[in-house]
């Protein structure tokens, strides 16, 4: 296996599963939501294992650091190995997560259809008022 000291922004965003293509790694570099060690970037930049990283894709936000380049995608198992995440950024984002799901099943409507008994206690009603 070859090690390698540098490789390109977005193709490690890519092989580390942050972005299903490079073409969207690269978006998210040139708009803004990616910094290298607290800089606004371009996607061709090289990085390297230390750099410091944050992603953000809303409501999401990672801080991570760099800890291997791979030219290749890999897994997810695998992809997870690339980078540690900081504490207090993973804190963050699983309560994120957890607020995130608390609101979905406060919002949660249950658009059922009337069953046939409902059905003929509508009509019927609908019949008496004379609508």
């Amino acid at each position: 296996m070859i090690q390698i000291e540098s490789q390109r922004l977005d193709k490690w965003l890519w092989a580390a599963r942050f972005f299903k293509t490079r073409k969207l790694a690269a978006e998210a570099i040139s708009g803004g939501k990616i910094h290298l060690n607290g800089q606004r970037t371009k996607p061709g930049k090289e990085i390297k294992v230390g750099s410091k990283l944050e992603i953000v894709k809303e409501p999401y936000r990672w801080e991570i650091a760099v800890l291997i380049l791979n030219q290749q995608r890999r897994p997810s198992s695998e992809a997870v190995l690339m980078y540690e995440e900081t504490a207090q950024s993973l804190e963050t984002r699983q309560s994120e997560i957890a607020l995130r799901r608390q609101e979905r099943e406060l919002l949660t409507v249950h658009n059922e259809r009337p069953t046939k008994k409902q059905r003929r206690q509508i009509h019927q009603f609908k019949r008496e008022t004379g609508k």
